[in-house]
């Protein structure tokens, strides 16, 4: 793109307001204006210049202010609808079916759409991932878009200013001295506005005194806070990196960890300690029969030998063995084991007798591990039962067809063969809680239910979340560059003795004018300099008189 040249012979970069040198209007828009825009020195603003190729529409797209504000709510509106129902890490429930009939059967109809449409992990879906990494990009854009050429004017900036550009500044004053020596008068702007605690420049006859540059600084480095925070939260993606599973240990039982690869988890026993105290008045009231004091889990934590196939459950090595307890988890490499939830008496083995239906007689026992079934179980050499069928959460018949509605044993049901001296070739019997159906007729045999043994299981969410140091730098970050921004402003005075021994300056800062004009009232009457004037509130009287 063609370059600006001032008159003063600096070239400028297309879409310059100021001169970078010696701060003539360069625009049209900037000539016409009584005050000039300092927003940004007068730098040229690469979304506001070009727009011609494609990677500049993509560029002005991201940078702009209004989409940036438009991606924030709509981030906000997409992380509130996951505050709408408990997130699907919330819940005691692993598989997807639990997951489903959970929220429909706790929240209708709404909560069976919620987790249908993907509601119910919001912040792990990809569209939201997506947003997150949309509001990051217009971030950085918008950062490297304003802020680059903010910092080169501001490092750039020189001491002696064009008239048009002192005389476009909201306060201005020339004049001259009450002592009759602009030198002298000078120095003692520059010996008050030190003691102000201003960084002085000079430059022949000229004098720039400024304080709190590092606050216009205060936004970006709030940007790069919040870029930092979302790519913390974009790199949960990671595997990993971020680890927030739930997984249900039996007593007895050993268990691969979820997201950490490798480990195995040992439920070797699960306590529940009650409160031996009376019910209170409030207790009875809300039904409560036992308070809990303490239910915990004693655990072993193994690791995989190295050249173990996955899955494998052989020559574990124990690395840790502790006591879990609620906010006391069992914590390794990074990793945490809680305690979230507890199940008692959950059903473990079944317990049945082949039995002849008319004598009574039986032929042998048939003990059926309710997690892990036998396809066969041989009584003696003429007497035989086969498991055709198990279904561990029976809910009912569908097309003739039994269903289970989870893979917990909460209402087993069986399909069984039974092989005998009288029937070699079998007989078929479904047999349910308090149900049993003979589909060939009525049997010789039975499967007589002897008894149930039960086992406990503990609740475990394992937790692990490298993201937390870099959330933590960058909220940090982010609430210094907002206090920076919000506490501190950038004040600047512009003096220059002319030529017929008059004083000219000029001040801006970028907010908080009563401060800035609370210096100039300091160093005017210490110098005696002529009366300075707020062209704003001329401009606003005109336009009031206009009106009227």
């Amino acid at each position: 793109m063609e370059k600006l040249i001032c008159v003063c012979g600096h070239e400028n970069p297309a879409g310059t307001k100021l001169c970078g040198k010696c701060g003539r209007p360069l625009t049209e828009e900037a000539k016409e204006s009584k005050i000039v825009d300092m927003k940004y020195d007068g730098a040229a603003i690469r979304s506001k210049t070009r727009n011609k190729s494609i990677v500049d529409k993509v560029w002005n797209f991201f940078s702009s202010v209004k989409v940036g504000i438009a991606l924030i709510i709509i981030n906000l509106v997409a992380a509130s609808i996951g505050t709408i129902f408990p997130q699907e890490f919330y819940i005691s429930v692993s598989t997807e079916a639990e997951k489903a009939a959970y929220y429909e059967d706790t929240y209708g109809s709404i909560g069976k759409l919620y987790y249908e449409l993907g509601l119910s992990d919001v912040y792990n879906a990809w569209w939201f991932q997506i947003l997150v990494g949309m509001l990051a990009i217009s971030i950085i854009v918008a950062s490297i878009d304003r802020g680059i050429p903010l910092h080169r004017s501001l490092k750039n900036q020189r001491v002696k200013r064009h008239e048009s550009f002192m005389k476009r500044q909201r306060v201005v004053a020339e004049g001259p001295v009450a002592n009759g020596d602009p030198a002298q008068t000078l120095n003692m702007i520059e010996e008050k506005m030190k003691s102000l605690k201003y960084k002085v420049r000079r430059d022949g006859n000229a004098l720039l005194a400024e304080r709190g540059r590092f606050s216009r600084y205060g936004p970006y480095i709030n940007h790069c806070g919040l870029i930092i925070f979302l790519a913390a939260v974009m790199l949960r993606l990671v595997p990993g990196f971020y680890v927030d599973e739930s997984m249900w240990v039996r007593e007895g039982e050993v268990r691969a960890v979820p997201g950490m690869e490798g480990y195995f988890i040992e439920n070797e026993a699960f306590i529940l300690e009650l409160h031996d105290n009376e019910k209170t008045e409030n207790q009875e009231l809300q039904g409560v029969n036992a308070v809990a004091k303490n239910f915990q889990t004693n655990a072993k934590l193994y690791k995989q030998a190295e050249d173990a196939v996955p899955g494998q459950t052989d020559n574990l090595e124990l690395v840790k063995e502790y006591s879990i307890r609620v906010n006391h988890p069992l914590q390794y490499e990074g990793y945490s084991f809680y305690q979230m939830d507890f199940r008692m008496n959950e059903l473990s083995v079944m317990n049945f007798q082949l039995t002849n239906k008319e004598t009574g007689e039986a032929l042998g026992p048939v003990s059926i591990d309710l997690t892990n079934p036998q396809d066969e179980y041989i009584i003696n050499e003429q007497a035989k039962v086969e498991l055709l069928g198990y279904y561990p959460d029976f809910s009912g018949f569908e097309n003739g067809e039994p269903q289970t509605l989870t893979p917990t044993p909460n209402n087993p049901a069986f399909i069984f063969k039974m092989t005998t001296p009288e029937h070699p070739d079998g007989e078929v019997s479904f047999v349910a809680i308090q149900q049993t159906i003979e589909p060939n007729g009525d049997n010789e045999y039975k499967m007589a239910f002897q008894g149930v043994e039960t086992r406990n299981m503990s609740g475990l969410t394992v937790h692990k979340d490298s993201s937390i140091p870099l959330l933590a730098v960058g909220g940090a970050i982010f609430m210094i560059g907002v206090a920076i921004g919000s506490y501190w402003n950038h004040r600047r005075l512009w003096v220059e003795q002319l030529e017929d021994g008059t004083i000219r300056l000029a001040a801006h800062t970028n907010k908080n004018w009563f401060g800035m004009k609370k210096d100039l009232d300091a160093v005017s009457e210490y110098a005696k300099l002529p009366k300075y004037l707020d062209q704003s509130e001329e401009i606003e009287e005109k336009e009031g008189d206009s009106a009227l």
